[in-house]
Order: structure tokens, then C-alpha cells, then sequence
């Protein structure tokens, strides 16, 4: 595989996590280097991990995994975004001070944009194509736009205010509908 089609590649499977690290950019304030570093690194690692673990994964197990894949990556960026989206609403003194970056939320937030790069794996690993090579590039450029995203979402936060959670639940629950939508419609 040549690296202009792996680029390419890569570049659409960040896609993902560079508008979910948006949300996040919008939601934590104050955004610090940690922040950054923990999502990025997290985003890129499972961006990285995914296709290697579907490589591995064989043919077996991707006529399974096809089955449900959209629906799990719908249903985890949903119910993070819904729960940004409920947040955002809550009086101040009743919010939870939740931070997307770490525990649970970091996890679900890692798998749910990385699904799709398991099914890369598959695909990869059917063409007979090493997945070490691919596996790094997807998961720095993964990295880098995540860290991208979360600066422009901090960027368009201290603009709009700080009720902007909503925008980033949105965008969250945007993405898995279109993930959703592009499996049952066959787009």
C-alpha cells in the first residue's frame, strides 16, 4: 500500500475523533495540557489498536462484528453526548464537574471513534497487507487531530460561552447518526 492511499486512509478514519475532540474542546474548560494529552494520546492508541486487533480478527469474526458495529458506535456516542446535552442544562451548583478525558467516559469516547478502524483491520488483513505500518500512521494522525480539535473546540468555547456543551453533545450524537445512517442506508 502505497503511503499517499494510507494517508488518505487515515485521514478518514480520524474524521471521527477530530469532531468528537471538537465536543470536548467546547465542553472542558479550563482546557489544560493534560486534558489534551490524555485524549490525544487515548484517540490515537485505540485509533492504532483497532485495526491491528480486526487484522487479527480475521474473516471469521467480521460477518459477526458487521452485524452490530453501527449500532454500537450509535448508541456509546449517544449516550455521551446525551449526557453532555443534560449536563449543559443543569443549574450550575447541580452540575457534575465530569471531565470527558478521563474514567468511563474517556474509554467510551476512545472506542466508539475507533470502531470503524477495526473494520480497516478486516479489510487489510483479507488483502493480505502488514497492519504494522498502517497501524501507526492511523493512530498518530488520529492523535494530531484530536489535539487539533480540542484546541479549536476550546477556541470556539471562549466565544460562544460557556453553555456550548450542547453544541458538543450534538455533534456527538450527529456522528453516530451518520455512522448509523451510512450503515442501514448502504451509503
Amino acid at each position: 500500500m502505497d503511503f499517499i492511499t494510507l494517508l488518505g486512509i487515515a485521514l478518514a478514519l480520524a474524521m471521527d475523533a477530530f469532531a468528537v475532540s471538537l465536543g470536548v474542546g467546547l465542553a472542558v474548560a479550563p482546557l489544560t495540557g493534560r486534558h489534551l494529552f490524555r485524549l490525544g494520546f487515548h484517540f490515537g492508541l485505540f485509533q492504532a489498536l483497532m485495526p491491528v486487533i480486526g487484522w487479527l480478527a480475521g474473516i471469521t469474526v467480521q460477518k459477526q462484528l458487521a452485524a452490530f458495529d453501527h449500532w454500537l458506535a450509535f448508541g456509546l456516542l449517544a449516550f455521551v453526548g446525551g449526557k453532555m446535552i443534560h449536563e449543559a442544562f443543569k443549574e450550575e451548583d447541580q452540575r457534575e464537574t465530569g471531565d470527558p478525558t478521563r474514567g468511563l467516559s474517556l474509554v467510551v469516547l476512545s472506542v466508539a471513534t475507533s470502531i470503524d478502524a477495526l473494520a480497516v483491520g478486516l479489510s487489510l488483513g483479507m488483502l493480505g497487507v502488514s497492519i504494522w505500518k498502517p497501524a501507526v500512521v492511523i493512530g498518530l494522525v488520529a492523535g494530531l487531530l484530536t489535539l487539533i480539535g480540542m484546541l479549536l473546540g476550546r477556541r470556539i468555547g471562549a466565544l460562544w460561552g460557556q453553555r456550548v456543551e450542547v453544541l458538543g453533545g450534538l455533534i456527538l450524537i450527529g456522528i453516530g447518526t451518520k455512522v448509523l445512517l451510512e450503515h442501514l442506508l448502504g451509503a
